[in-house]
């Protein structure tokens, strides 16, 4: 991934500004104010006949447990690799690539309907692969599924439900101003729910259809995965016959103030070549394309 940048004057902890983008994609933040102005909704599916051969041979050759949320994790990796736009954020009116690709989710501790959800946030590396994914993911995964075990992220709302309403609601409001100059405290960044490259949720694994999530207006997260449940569909030969694909659909809501809509959809495109040739994740990227300054 080269060496790391040295830290310049209006960068943040958690990613540089990026000083050389087209005056219009420097107007688009204070025009689009924040997120809910400059949502784009997206919808599409994917076969998963050669992903799931992918899964189920890796299942038995001691990865258990490897499913579809691990196979578009890394594949979403792998698209950042080559597409480093889609894991720009938007802070303070601006552009800023982020240091590293980090995935947000929420998680039930037990499949109950009274039982608690908890937040999880795991950081990759750009040239991770889907092994890579498998053995971080499922770590923090397992890590929270102990109900005795709280997440930094439950510590902290914890603390802040703790303060009268309107003490939260001034702090809540001081936290967003420093967090529109930079100066949000590191250890809150960590454990924010709010700050990452993406919020991604499987709906697939309760047997639900993808939702459009909204984006958040606090903090910097730029793009909502979701993820629905496996479907099988009767389809039609050019010899006539009829043959039967499984097909899983997902959406998403991305920030468009990041990167122009080519861009977006050349890295959509390579999303799915990824996840319809999986096994290109079973190896690093030949190399990690860095964005611009």
């Amino acid at each position: 991934m080269g060496e790391a940048r040295k830290r310049r004057m209006g960068d943040r902890k958690d990613g540089r500004r990026l000083r050389t983008l087209d005056p219009y994609n420097e107007l688009a933040p204070f025009i689009m104010k924040v997120r809910t102005d400059a949502s784009n909704y997206f919808s599409d599916s994917v076969e998963i006949t050669e992903a799931e051969r992918f899964l189920r041979a890796n299942r038995i050759n001691g990865y258990p447990g490897m499913g579809m949320l691990h196979l578009f994790i890394a594949a979403y990796i792998r698209v950042a690799a080559q597409y480093p736009a889609i894991n720009r954020f938007i802070s303070g009116q601006r552009i800023f690539a982020r240091n590293n690709i980090e995935f947000v989710m929420t998680i039930k501790k037990e499949m109950r309907t009274d039982a608690a959800e908890t937040t999880v946030k795991v950081a990759f590396n750009l040239n991770d692969t889907i092994f890579d994914v498998y053995k971080g993911l499922n770590s923090e995964i397992k890590k929270f599924k102990d109900v005795s075990e709280t997440t930094g992220t439950d510590d902290a709302a914890d603390s802040f439900m703790k303060l009268p309403r309107l003490l939260l609601k001034l702090i809540i409001f001081f936290l967003g101003v420093l967090d529109y100059f930079g100066k949000i405290p590191q250890s809150l960044i960590k454990v924010s729910p709010f700050h990452g490259s993406i919020i991604i949720t499987d709906l697939g694994s309760i047997g639900m259809p993808p939702v459009y999530h909204h984006l958040y207006n606090f903090g910097n997260l730029p793009v909502f995965m979701s993820l629905g449940a496996k479907r099988k569909v009767r389809e039609l030969r050019q010899d006539g016959s009829q043959v039967e694909r499984k097909y899983i659909d997902y959406t998403l809501v991305m920030d468009e103030r990041c990167c122009d809509g080519f861009l977006f959809s050349q890295a959509i495109k390579y999303f799915k070549s990824v996840l319809r040739n999986p096994h290109v994740l079973a190896e690093p990227p030949e190399t990690v394309v860095e964005d611009v300054d």
